[in-house]
């Protein structure tokens, strides 16, 4: 036995890739370089500490304004038209020769595209009122000229067809063929309207001004306007392009979050090196702990991604849960405390990010204590809600000395942080079947008397069932005086027995005057008995039973000897060489201090129902004789026992058996003449007068 820190099992190497792959993971998801420093919406709270200018940001118009403008551009922008004087001309030349017709009718002409005639898109625009007024562009120089004169070739041609009355001009009109030579002497030019509009455009959406170096951009608690969400979007592109003017490597920041990650994950592996060694002596428990911090930093991380400050609703309370369920509580505040800096990272306000969790943390770790009921995790959720509340306030004053940046947003956050917490208890069970942990609330399970195995044992070797309880009581006295696990100690011991079932005839707490030992040889006897343990191992893979309970059984004989029949073989052939295997338990000896209790126990108990006496110096004769002989035979060596340790089991024992066996007081036999006879009978836990309890 020994006083210290256990020495370290192989597997350094698998602690390494362990820790660095889950560093790489980490880092992998960390917010780069290239990615936004902020996440915000409009609309909503500015949630970041008060934001200022570290160089002069240009005032873009927002999103809102931009839309406004092209509209109501849209709906003022004039168009360019221009005159073209030779087209009259041209029409006219096209017409047919009749001297006296001919120029009749282009006098006509001429009247009316003295007035202006545009195409018939330009027409339809003008009558539909959307084009009350045009530019006209003559030689670079515009002029407005108002549109209600303007009319289309087609109307030019009808009003000529209803005006003329003439038969024969009219004839020489239809002969024209006019609708096909007349044509708009006001065309549009597209190129001069695209480039005014587009200058137009910019002078209605030029930047507002500038937010000079050291002025605020936005402060804290802010509602985010449409121009204060263009302000951000500029502010961050400008930072990536300064970045990249000025070189910074991406990859030197990419190197400082894994040396940060990494430094932090180092830090757990020693912490678990020196202060919790059963969990790093547990490849199990350290992958364990490791993807419990990766997990849970993903959740913390995708909640933030796609919703502002979404970190706040990640329940990272589980993580101390867990934590205090499978390890310790020094554990669970250590861990969440690395889980908590690897997140705020992530977070705008590091420090107050860092002081919700640690005081979540603490209360969690104080409210749960021992969890043994699912009414607990209730409990628990409702004291992490309100330290999360009270933190909060307390920062809120801290920082801003009131209540103006106090948001519900945030508050229901944490809330809801709170309420998820209860989810701990799924991912108990999840994590018991994935890793062979067991949980308080397993062992409660285990240890009710009317669980199968236990409910079987009662019913078919009640003899066995009840030394078993005896065994659990007693081992859990001395578990509780040496710190061990009491609720591990309690199930282990109920059963580790239950191997019997296979012959409870057999074994002497169930036999009833016949002993069928007495018609077998020693090496037989010894054969079903030692099969205890084996008949033991399979009934409880048949259930289902956890592997530390396994345990139990598997240890509580150690590879020690069936001394009774083997001493008895010995006498039978004194002169021949023993075979000890015969008589010996597989094994292995006790390598806990649970498994180690639970021996001391089992043998002691059953000793002590063969005393003569039980007094004071018997029980302690007995039990020092036991455990010393177990000591000597080197069953405890590989157990983490420390002979202090030794010493508050033997105390416990004796205490224990005192309480069990002591001397009930005599009561006298009543006679007639006694009128209080009846009385005393009837509660003969009052002792009569004189007598000494």
């Amino acid at each position: 036995m020994t006083n210290h820190i256990p020495p370290i099992k192989n597997g350094l190497v698998q602690r390494i890739l362990i820790a660095l792959a889950a560093t790489i993971v980490i880092v992998y998801f960390y917010p780069h370089p290239e990615s936004n420093r902020f996440n915000y919406e409009e609309g909503r709270p500015w949630n970041y500490a008060k934001l200022i200018a570290p160089f002069d940001i240009p005032i873009h118009p927002d999103s809102a304004t931009i839309e406004a403008a092209r509209d109501t551009l849209d709906k003022r922008f004039v168009p360019i038209y221009e005159l073209n004087q030779l087209i009259i001309d041209t029409i006219v030349r096209r017409l047919p020769d009749a001297p006296g017709y001919k120029n009749r009718l282009s006098s006509e002409i001429r009247k009316i595209y003295a007035s202006g005639v545009v195409d018939m898109r330009t027409k339809d625009e003008i009558s539909a009122g959307k084009l009350p007024k045009v530019r006209i562009l003559d030689k670079n120089i515009l002029s407005e000229m108002s549109t209600s004169a303007f009319t289309s070739p087609r109307d030019v041609y009808l009003y000529l067809d209803s005006v003329i009355v003439d038969p024969e001009l009219h004839k020489y009109f239809a002969r024209a063929n006019l609708q096909n030579i007349l044509q708009p002497n006001y065309t549009r030019n597209e190129e001069e309207s695209r480039r005014h509009y587009e200058y137009d455009y910019l002078t209605l959406t030029a930047d507002r001004g500038i937010i000079l170096q050291g002025q605020t951009i936005i402060d804290k608690g802010a509602i985010i306007t449409g121009q204060d969400y263009t302000n951000l979007h500029t502010y961050e592109t400008m930072m990536a392009q300064l970045s990249y003017k000025e070189n910074q490597s991406k990859y030197l920041m990419l190197l400082g979050q894994f040396l940060y990650v990494a430094v932090l994950m180092s830090l757990l592996m020693l912490y678990f090196r020196f202060f919790s060694p059963a969990v790093y002596g547990n490849i199990r428990a350290i992958q364990f702990v490791y993807i419990l911090l990766t997990l849970f930093f993903l959740i913390a991380t995708g909640l933030n991604y796609f919703i502002a400050q979404g970190i706040y609703i990640a329940p990272m309370m589980i993580v101390p849960i867990l934590m205090l369920v499978f390890f310790d509580g020094r554990t669970a505040i250590f861990v969440t405390g690395i889980l908590s800096l690897i997140c705020a990272g992530v977070t705008a306000f590091a420090l107050e990010f860092l002081f919700l969790q640690f005081c979540a943390a603490t209360a969690t770790v104080y409210t749960l204590g021992e969890l043994s009921r699912r009414s607990q995790l209730l409990r628990t959720s409702a004291v992490v809600a309100v330290a999360y509340m009270v933190s909060y306030i307390a920062l809120e004053l801290l920082m801003n000395g009131s209540f103006e940046a106090f948001t519900w947003r945030m508050t229901c956050f944490l809330i809801v942080n709170a309420g998820l917490s209860s989810m701990a208890y799924i991912l108990m069970f999840a994590a018991e079947r994935a890793f062979g942990f067991i949980s308080v609330v397993t062992l409660v399970e285990l240890a009710d008397i009317n669980a199968p195995l236990l409910s079987r044992l009662s019913n078919e070797c009640p003899g066995t069932f009840q030394h078993s309880i005896a065994v659990s009581n007693l081992a859990s006295d001395a578990a509780q005086r040496i710190g061990a696990n009491v609720q591990l100690v309690r199930a282990g011991a109920l059963y580790h027995d239950i191997g019997k079932l296979a012959n409870p005839a057999f074994f002497t707490e169930n036999q009833h005057g016949v002993n069928p030992h007495d018609a077998l040889p020693p090496e037989r006897s010894a054969a079903i008995v030692v099969n205890h343990v084996a008949d033991g191992l399979k009934l409880a893979d048949k259930a289902g039973l956890p592997k530390v309970i396994r345990d139990f059984i598997r240890e509580h004989h150690g590879a020690g000897l069936a001394k009774y029949f083997y001493i008895t073989y010995c006498r039978n052939h004194p002169d021949e060489e023993v075979d000890k295997s015969v008589f010996s338990y597989p094994g292995p000896n006790p390598q806990t201090r649970e498994t180690s209790v639970m021996m001391m126990a089992d043998s002691v108990e059953a000793a002590s129902r063969s005393l003569p006496e039980h007094t004071r110096e018997a029980i302690t004769e007995l039990v020092n004789r036991i455990v010393d002989s177990q000591i000597a035979d080197g069953l405890h060596n590989e157990s983490t026992l420390s002979f202090r340790d030794v010493a508050k089991i033997k105390e416990a024992f004796i205490k224990r058996l005192m309480t069990i066996y002591h001397s009930r007081i005599a009561y006298p036999s009543a006679t007639k003449k006694t009128e209080a006879a009846p009385a005393a009978a009837a509660n003969p836990a009052t002792p009569p007068q004189g007598s000494k309890q």
